[in-house]
């Protein structure tokens, strides 16, 4: 028996745990996996490289069509590169994770990169699982399964931490909230949560009691079809 083709929309802030869980649920299940946030930083990556105005949006806009991002899908070893150049290390700096949410909040930005990520999702001949702020609500909804995973502004900090290597829990949390902040009030494509998603809180959940919670929603959901 052939199994159903099933994309997996999975948005929420930083520090839920969002892509450690896409990663893992996508790699079980045999599907794609797409990091949405990680083009975002790509692009943002190239406006700086190329000296754009970050704080001038007509200049971003002027330029969004430019740079070639390419994402590998596999969710063992995701990759990204711009204009050929393996991107995935420079775009997690704190250069550019600063200049993110203003880049994207660029319409013309977001309409560039939803158009690569929905066609991603379509040449997926397995299904796929794609992690982001906006995927239920903007770039897939018509995604067969929405997740919306949360925690609370202190667990969410102490994971970042973790993940940084930072002892400053304070500093990240309010650099998360102040994100948080940036990505649900703009205009275009708000970080917000479908009306037919599944909300999973994460705060009190180890990563492994999330990932086993989210692989059961698509087993049933892929049952189900």
């Amino acid at each position: 028996m052939e199994r159903a083709t099933v994309i997996v929309a999975i948005d929420g802030p930083s520090g839920t745990g969002k892509s450690s869980t896409s990663k893992a649920v996508a790699a079980q299940l045999g599907l794609s996996y797409l990091d949405t946030g990680a083009q975002y930083r790509a692009i943002t990556w190239w406006m700086v490289t190329n000296g754009i105005d970050i704080d001038d949006p007509s200049a971003i806009a002027a330029v969004a069509g430019k740079p070639e991002i390419i994402s590998g899908t596999d969710p063992s070893a995701p990759t990204i590169t711009v204009d050929g150049t393996d991107v995935a290390a420079s775009i997690r700096t704190q250069d550019v994770t600063s200049k993110v949410s203003a880049v994207s909040a660029v319409p013309d930005v977001r309409a560039r990169i939803t158009e690569l990520q929905r066609s991603i999702a379509a040449d997926a001949e397995n299904g796929i699982v794609v992690e982001g702020r906006d995927i239920g609500t903007t770039v897939l909804p018509d995604a067969d399964l929405k997740i919306f995973l949360t925690a609370s502004p202190e667990a969410r900090a102490a994971r970042r931490s973790g993940e940084l290597k930072s002892t400053d829990v304070q500093a990240t949390r309010e650099a998360l909230l102040k994100r948080d902040a940036a990505d649900s009030s703009r205009k275009t494509s708000p970080l917000a949560k479908a009306d037919d998603a599944v909300e999973v809180d994460t705060s009190d959940l180890t990563l492994q009691q999330v990932i086993e919670c989210v692989v059961t929603l698509v087993e049933e959901k892929r049952a189900a079809k």
